[in-house]
């Protein structure tokens, strides 16, 4: 079960992932920041309206080595981003609604598409949510563990 007391840990850099369904964008980067990211980083995820995990997201980070299938679909909470020190918005939608709060919150917005919206044939919306996976894991390499 998910740690939900939201009491950032004084060595630990606490980041939030935020999009509006909590359910593929926001969980891949949950996933791919507590494997990369060590002991450096307390990470959590969140929607404004979360969907539940979405399968092929599960999916195309297994296929990365990474198991996601832990995770929970969590609605965003002011506690949770209360003692953030940053807050990665991954949809226009969240980066226009989150309510941020505190002067020492850094926000940061990737906007990716959502891959849920993919249409096609089954392995084309497969593949359209690796695109998306590997886009975030370039971006949590070159701008959070620099």
């Amino acid at each position: 079960m998910k740690d939900t007391s939201y009491n950032a840990k004084k060595d630990k850099e606490k980041v939030v992932f935020l999009c509006t369904g909590n359910s593929c964008r926001s969980q891949m980067a949950e996933g791919f920041l507590r494997y990369l990211g060590g002991d450096k980083f307390e990470v959590y995820s969140a929607g404004l309206s979360p969907a539940g995990m979405n399968p092929r997201a599960v999916e195309v980070m297994w296929e990365a080595g990474i198991d996601i299938s832990h995770q929970t679909s969590d609605t965003l909470s002011r506690e949770l981003i209360r003692d953030a020190n940053l807050v990665v918005t991954l949809c226009g939608d969240a980066r226009d609604n989150c309510p941020l709060s505190g002067q020492n919150v850094k926000h940061l917005h990737w906007p990716i598409s959502d891959p849920a919206r993919a249409e096609g044939t089954p392995e084309e919306i497969t593949q359209k949510f690796r695109e998306v996976r590997d886009k975030i894991h370039q971006r949590i390499v070159k701008e959070l563990l620099k």
